[in-house]
């Protein structure tokens, strides 16, 4: 690709410059002025840049993503789809769509933020519009509070500045730092501009284990009750997880104008997973290292996932964090 790009860009070069000496001088000014925008186009053709080229939604290619590849999930699909199929379909949102997934490590809170990026922009996770912050690695000293405040105020400004359709994914939230989190506060409120600005089609998604063990409670509650996982609707866990993530003094989110202010559009529950989503998630791990989907070894995997509560067994730890490093073992 650079090869190309590099050829391409002498090609412009090397036309204009013939045309400059074939024309009297007069011509010479609009012939500079045609090969200057040929090669902006040129350039922008291979490097990205903040259009539909590259910037797309793709609802059809999100629910099949959805549907295939995340598993034990049915509030957590439903929500996504809709909430991103709706925002990028609003020409005029009103503010920046804020979503804030919680749940037990491995039920797929990243991997959600990848699908969205992937049928977002072009680049997927690797666009220089989506940008990721992670709590332990970016904002560690709590004595540092002020400056990463700033920091991040103007790391938003900038990017946003740059790109209007910017994501930007906090993760670990349950580690960062409180109050931190409040400085982007009028980023996500209802302003049409800030200092010129809009930030109102931008992306913001927050990722927590905080809420989880009410999420587990839940869940657990109508495995008891012998009702299916699928009955737990959002209705059931959405206000005890924002409360439960407001008063949790180990949760980025704990107090925070954020939640007290209505500005995050949507808690989403992400349920613990069960020895079937388990089964499945080592099936999608063998099908995307072009392996031949083995039943069998999907169940030798699973077996080998430690589960909860001790007597019950009926949810994996880990969910499926460590299922792709456990496949090397079985295959």
């Amino acid at each position: 690709m650079k090869a190309a790009h590099l050829y391409l860009s002498l090609l412009v070069f090397s036309s204009a410059s013939v045309l400059v000496n074939t024309f009297e001088p007069i011509t010479t000014t609009v012939v500079l002025g045609i090969g200057a925008a040929l090669g902006r186009t040129i350039y922008n053709y291979f490097h990205e840049s903040c259009d539909s080229k590259w910037i797309a939604f793709n609802a059809t290619g999100l629910k099949v993503d959805l549907e295939s590849k995340l598993f034990g999930q049915h509030i957590g699909s439903r929500i996504i789809l809709k909430a991103l199929t709706g925002f990028m379909s609003n020409k005029n949102p009103k503010k920046p769509l804020v979503l804030s997934l919680h749940g037990h490590t491995g039920t797929g809170k990243n991997f959600v933020s990848k699908l969205i990026a992937d049928n977002l922009y072009t680049e997927g996770m690797d666009s220089s519009f989506v940008h990721v912050f992670t709590s332990e690695l970016h904002f560690p000293h709590s004595s540092k509070l002020e400056t990463y405040k700033s920091q991040l105020q103007q790391w938003i400004k900038g990017n946003v500045t740059n790109c209007e359709r910017s994501m930007f994914i906090f993760d670990e939230m349950d580690k960062m730092q409180p109050g931190l989190i409040d400085s982007i506060k009028p980023y996500l409120d209802y302003y049409d501009k800030l200092d010129g600005i809009s930030y109102r089609k931008g992306i913001f998604i927050f990722l927590s284990n905080a809420g989880g063990e009410s999420i587990t409670e839940t869940a657990l509650d109508f495995w008891k009750a012998g009702r299916a996982r699928e009955e737990i609707e959002l209705n059931d866990l959405e206000t005890l997880l924002s409360l439960s993530v407001f008063n949790n003094k180990n949760s980025g989110l704990w107090h925070t104008s954020l939640i007290d202010k209505n500005l995050v559009d949507f808690f989403v529950p992400f349920l613990p997973l069960e020895y079937r989503h388990v089964v499945q998630c080592a099936m999608a791990a063998m099908k995307a290292k072009g392996l031949h989907p083995d039943k069998n070894v999907a169940d030798q995997v699973a077996k080998d996932v430690n589960y909860f509560p001790k007597s019950e067994r009926v949810f994996s730890v880990k969910g499926c964090k460590t299922i792709e490093n456990k496949l090397h073992y079985y295959t």
